[in-house]
């Protein structure tokens, strides 16, 4: 499950929010995120919303 997480949320660029205030920002708070490697380290249900919000926001900002 690490391994899907961390494919997940490294495939976003940090330019996907051109023109758009929330991918924008998004697209930064990105670049602060810890490690893909920790999200191992959180309850299973955490790891799964987690990976679940970047796939939509990175679906919805590209």
């Amino acid at each position: 499950m690490a391994a899907a997480l961390a494919i997940l949320l490294s495939g976003c660029p940090a330019t996907m929010g051109a023109g758009d205030a929330g991918c924008a920002s998004y697209a930064e708070a990105r670049l602060a995120r810890p490690p893909a490697e920790t999200v191992a380290e959180e309850p299973p249900d955490w790891a799964n919303w987690i990976a679940d919000l970047d796939d939509r926001m990175t679906g919805t900002c590209r």
